[in-house]
């Protein structure tokens, strides 16, 4: 899809400088010439869960969308493409690329807010914050929160909670989680305050007493909307509707613009309002509730239509939670705002056999769906499917009638049809962005269009990355989606692993010396999957793949490397003991001397040796894996352990942890550490720089008090800085190789923006 990571901001934009931070103790080198880097995606589209899609209701073709893990992107109508907006978001605050909520300014389509924190956990260090843009999202500024927000905890589908007056552009409304209830500004997000007046802070939580701290988040106040009507241009509007995750006490408003607050008489009870959508023309409000907060579940719910004037509530559910055929709630609703009384809603969630949209032209009063059962378990649809842009989201499936591939969705939680145009609609799933340009086609019998409209949106959790001498320039290993062969950077790839499929692929390696041959371990539940094993090999560079037996007990991939000749295989399972195979996993030998949970690799050279790191103590194995030893090297970090060997030489071995980086050139016996680096996330390795006969060292580390990533190209005596201040990804470098084709290409992982490669420019 794209090749280059933004489309609209300054060229100055995509490069970066280099830095040269001199080792300490060591000479300098000569001043380096100016060095340049560009940062694009490897092309995949789509890959993660989009719950919000925002259209501006003043300026057409603005249209914003919001991931939980990815941060935020804006539309770029003439090249149909998502443009991401956070990428300058580095490790000292990665949980901004959690977006709870976005809003975008009508009365100034110029400014856009993001509301964002991926996490209340503990595991999240640091608070949530609002940035907010005057120039659609090219430069941010900041104001931290006093508490936390979650664009990955439960509910984060419902919203939106970040809102712009459409009266008065300087006030906001923010509807905060954990119990924080609603707060406001009025400088145009600069200083917040509490709204002390508003009496819910919503305590429901799905699981109250979940150990892990998960279930038990209070999505709190979960969204707000004006009416518009109610007001005039340059005051602030006095009526306000708000929505709170309250089973019993759902909705509030207001009429003298937040200064007192009441709930709404007469509301349904017993589920959640994820979506509260206000008809202004109409003076109608309506609500699509559910059971939990989702994004993953619900199992009844209904649709509510309140008449703002007469005050009355109408259920309006196209299948009512008191029937027998409802095994769902309701979540993603929209309107058109060129038809007002056309609205559409969306199952939440019906995950068998699909996703369920409604629609009606009369306000609610009678609906028509998606598709029909006919004769079971035959099915008429309304829509054809074109996933031409992005083949592999029939996840390699095939499966029996009811049940078709590619599926309409899943945990479709935004659903949201253009305002300046009523035949486009786009809506978000677990894996892409869907729209159409036909819409109208559903009213005159015709069938719409589905499609991708993910491009340029990279949404995947990167968990490994290899870069063979020969093949394809990268396979990798992906977190929902298992992972590719790219045999193209620039193009979307038409199939991800299959045969076994992964959920998540964990880990992956090729033979050093016979690249063709290629592993890879990975996790899924086995219930789904019964026959397959958690481990796969391919002799073909990873264009196709087949099985072999595994140890019993293993539910999740762990690490695996293979031997430099392809000749046989250590694989380390999450919580089971370290086996290895010679062949292609027909039989397993449990190895003797290797902690269970540690982490293995390879050496490049010698494809009898193994190494291991666990506990802060390296491991080698020199017969194949069948036993290891502790080596005497100490001082090793103890948590967050990457390592890797250098291929072409025997014994040489880096290993990345949270107190620096480290090299052994005697297999491990002893390591020096590099001096200049105080932290480092992962290593990897890449062809060397002309002149030169050692690979370029890469890393994302702490060198001189700034986290990056960095290369060196003299066995780590100097680095220099390869990305900078736009270009920092968040949490990135779970993933991290070189190519060992094109000397300075680097290909990182992210955590939510997918596989990132960068080339030098000068």
């Amino acid at each position: 899809m794209r090749t280059t990571l933004v489309h609209v901001l300054a060229a100055a934009a995509l490069t970066a400088s280099l830095l040269v931070v001199p080792q300490a103790g060591a000479a300098p080198d000569p001043p380096h010439t100016a060095d340049t880097y560009s940062w694009r995606n490897v092309e995949i589209a789509g890959g993660g869960f989009v719950p919000g899609i925002i259209f501006n209701r003043t300026e057409p073709n603005l249209v914003y969308a919001r991931t939980d893990i990815g941060g935020a992107y804006r539309w770029n109508q003439s090249t149909q493409r998502w443009t991401p907006l956070l990428d300058h978001v580095g490790w000292d605050d990665w949980g901004f690329n959690g977006v709870v909520s976005l809003a975008t300014d009508a009365v100034d389509p110029n400014r856009v807010y993001v509301a964002a924190g991926m996490y209340t956990n503990s595991w999240d260090p640091n608070n949530g914050a609002i940035l907010r843009s005057a120039d659609r999202g090219a430069t941010w500024q900041t104001t931290r929160l006093p508490f936390k927000l979650g664009g990955n905890m439960p509910g984060r589908g419902m919203g939106e909670r970040l809102v712009v007056d459409p009266n008065d552009n300087r006030v906001l409304y923010l509807g905060a989680p954990e119990g924080n209830g609603l707060w406001r500004s009025t400088d145009r997000g600069v200083t917040w305050s509490k709204v002390t007046a508003f009496p819910n802070a919503g305590n429901w939580a799905q699981d109250p007493n979940d150990p892990n701290g998960y279930l038990s988040h209070r999505p709190g106040v979960v969204w707000v909307t004006f009416d518009r009507s109610s007001g005039s241009s340059g005051r602030p509007t006095p009526d306000i509707y708000v929505g709170v995750a309250d089973l019993q006490n759902t909705v509030y408003r207001s009429t003298d613009g937040g200064a007192t607050w009441s709930q709404i008489p007469g509301q349904p009870t017993g589920y959640l309002a994820h979506k509260g959508v206000l008809d202004e023309a109409g003076g109608f409000l309506y609500l699509a509730t559910s059971d939990t907060g989702g994004p993953y579940d619900g199992g009844k719910g209904d649709v509510w239509k309140l008449d703002t004037n007469s005050g009355t509530w109408t259920r309006i559910s196209p299948i009512p939670s008191t029937s027998a055929d409802a095994y769902f709630g309701y979540s993603g609703l929209t309107i058109d705002r060129q038809h007002p009384g056309t609205l559409m809603v969306a199952t939440q969630i019906s995950w068998w056999p699909d996703v369920i949209f409604f629609r009606s032209t009369d306000g609610g009063a009678t609906w028509t769906r998606i598709w029909d059962w006919s004769s079971y378990p035959n099915r008429t649809f309304r829509y054809t499917m074109d996933i031409s842009a992005a083949p592999w989201l029939t996840f390699g499936a095939n499966p029996q009638p009811p049940e078709v591939t590619p599926k309409l969705g899943w945990m479709t939680e935004s659903l949201e049809i253009d305002p300046h145009n009523s035949n486009r609609m786009m809506y978000g799933t677990g894996a892409t962005v869907y729209g159409t340009t036909n819409l109208s086609n559903w009213d005159s019998g015709s069938r719409i269009t589905i499609r991708p409209m993910a491009a340029g949106l990279e949404e995947t959790a990167v968990l490994d990355l290899i870069s063979p001498p020969s093949g394809p320039p990268l396979v990798s290993g992906l977190g929902d989606i298992g992972g590719f062969r790219h045999d193209s950077l620039t193009s979307v790839p038409s199939t991800m692993f299959v045969r076994p499929t992964f959920t998540s692929t964990t880990s992956l390696d090729y033979a050093e010396t016979n690249p063709g041959i290629m592993v890879r371990a990975g996790s899924f539940t086995d219930a789904d999957r019964p026959n397959d094993s958690h481990v796969a090999f391919s002799t073909d560079g990873g264009a196709n793949w087949f099985q072999g037996t595994e140890p019993g007990g293993i539910n999740e991939g762990g690490t695996v490397a293979a031997a430099a000749d392809g000749s046989r295989f250590v694989w380390a399972p999450v919580g089971q003991p370290v086996h290895y195979s010679v062949g292609f996993g027909n039989s397993w030998t449990q190895s003797q001397g290797l902690p269970t949970g540690a982490v293995v690799e390879s050496d490049r050279v010698d494809p009898n040796t193994f190494y291991g790191v666990s506990g802060g103590r390296f491991y080698r194995s020199t017969n194949g894996g069948a036993t290891f030893t502790a080596t005497a090297a100490s001082g090793l970090p103890g948590s967050g352990v990457k390592f890797k060997a250098v291929p072409g030489r025997r014994g040489d071995v880096w290993l990345a942890g949270d107190t620096g980086l480290f090299r052994s050139t005697d297999g491990g016996d002893s390591f020096t550490r590099i001096s200049s680096v105080t932290d480092a996330v992962n290593v990897g390795f890449g062809a060397p720089a002309p002149g030169r006969d050692y690979q370029a060292v890469y890393t994302v580390a702490t060198i001189g008090g700034v986290t990056g990533v960095y290369r060196s190209d003299d066995t780590g005596a100097t680095w220099a800085r390869i990305n900078d201040d736009r270009h920092q990804y968040g949490n990135a470098g779970e993933a991290l190789t070189g190519d060992p084709r094109v000397y300075g290409r680097v290909y990182l992982g992210t955590n939510g923006r997918g596989v990132i490669y960068g080339d030098r420019t000068s």
